[in-house]
């Protein structure tokens, strides 16, 4: 009786690896369109906002102080100097066109303020369009700022003979990511995203496919039963999903550097979880969909948008309003995501990724039951 039901489950992997083989293209897809979104995440996509475009209208040129003051801009990584200026419509124009994102205004009398001791306006303009940017920017600003102010103030009472104001020295220690190299925190994320869309996607295709083409109505008419079936069109697309999970860990840490600190064998059990749960969420969207153009537009709609939006990949979960925050809980890639950071940066164990464990098993066992019973139900 076993040996039967493996039979026929191994009769339905085999016409599917067939028919991947008859279609090269799809099989060509699901390796090419990994590889496109790590390249273009890895090296399109930063978090790092550094050499803000500026522009400077200096109008005390002629002082060594004003000079010394604008090297603190010029030799900071966090900007970067493209044009100075000597009027406001000069300014307007460069950031109407999108060319800058800051201009310093720095009066006539700038230094003559500092040197009587007096407080030096500086005018700052920023693009505000971009809302997050401006704000880091503006920060950068202020931190220069601040800086050569603690430096004035150090210089000032030296020459007075004073002793230097005691002030906090923080010592600030970065663990798992030293570089702070927004590279290895998203390379992660995008296998997480690869494997999702991926996975799904396929599978819908495929099962909608045999519905187009009236192949599902002889395999329902066969002995085969559904979970059978479902079984069998699973190990073709879990071997694609996993060979896109390998091709992943090799581009992640070797083309892009990212360090893996944890255990392999515990990676590829949690991903093993994960993308059942996804293919039996692609079967479930197409015995629902039963054309090809519905399954594939429900499988982006249901794992690409939650997956690059609701799941960390991108943006903070703590950072979003707490509705959004508790249906984050339904987006299975939020808890697989955790598991890859923490495995590539951290080399965290089970122990710490118990939470994360249970509920990719409990994904896998949901979407899967779904697929069946599904399935059973339009079959009918």
């Amino acid at each position: 009786m076993i040996r039967e039901k493996i039979r026929r489950v191994k009769a339905i992997a085999l016409k599917e690896f067939i028919q991947i083989k008859r279609d090269p293209r799809s099989f060509t897809l699901a390796l090419v369109i990994p590889v496109f979104l790590l390249l273009i995440f890895g090296y399109g996509l930063s978090l790092d906002i550094d050499r803000v475009p500026t522009v400077i209208w200096n109008q005390d040129a002629s002082s060594q102080l004003t000079r010394d003051f604008l090297l603190n801009f010029k030799n900071s990584k966090y900007f970067k100097i493209v044009a100075y200026t000597d009027s406001y419509r000069d300014i307007e124009e460069k950031i109407n066109s999108g060319k800058v994102m800051l201009a310093l205004i720095i009066p006539k009398d700038f230094s003559q303020y500092i040197s009587s001791g007096k407080t030096a306006p500086l005018q700052l303009i920023v693009d505000g369009s971009d809302a997050n940017t401006a704000t880091i920017a503006m920060n950068y600003v202020r931190s220069v700022v601040s800086k050569y102010n603690l430096n004035l103030l150090e210089s000032a009472l030296m020459r007075k003979g004073a002793r230097p104001l005691n002030s906090i020295d923080a010592r600030t220690r970065v663990w798992f990511n030293m570089g702070l190299t927004s590279t290895w925190f998203i390379v992660p994320g995008v296998i997480a995203m690869i494997i999702m869309i991926i996975a799904a996607l396929l599978t819908s295709i495929c099962v909608a496919r045999e519905w187009e083409r009236g192949t599902m109505e002889q395999l329902i008419s066969t002995p085969v039963k559904s979970w059978e079936l479902i079984l069998g069109k699973f190990i073709p697309y879990f071997a694609i999903g996993f060979l896109d999970l390998i091709v992943g860990i090799i581009m992640a840490r070797f083309l892009f550097g990212v360090p893996f600190r944890g255990s392999y064998l515990l990676l590829f059990f949690l991903s093993s979880l994960f993308l059942i749960g996804a293919l039996s969420q692609g079967i479930y969207i197409s015995v629902v969909a039963r054309t090809q153009l519905m399954a594939s537009q429900l499988a982006t709609l249901t794992t690409f948008i939650p997956t690059m939006l609701l799941s960390g990949f991108i943006y903070p979960i703590f950072n979003m309003p707490k509705v959004i925050q508790l249906f984050t809980y339904l987006i299975p890639a939020r808890y697989y995501i955790v598991v890859l950071r923490e495995l590539f940066l951290k080399g965290g164990g089970i122990r710490v990724l118990w939470d994360e464990a249970f509920f990719l098993i409990l994904f896998a066992l949901v979407m899967f039951n779904l697929a069946v019973r599904k399935f059973k139900k339009k079959v009918a």
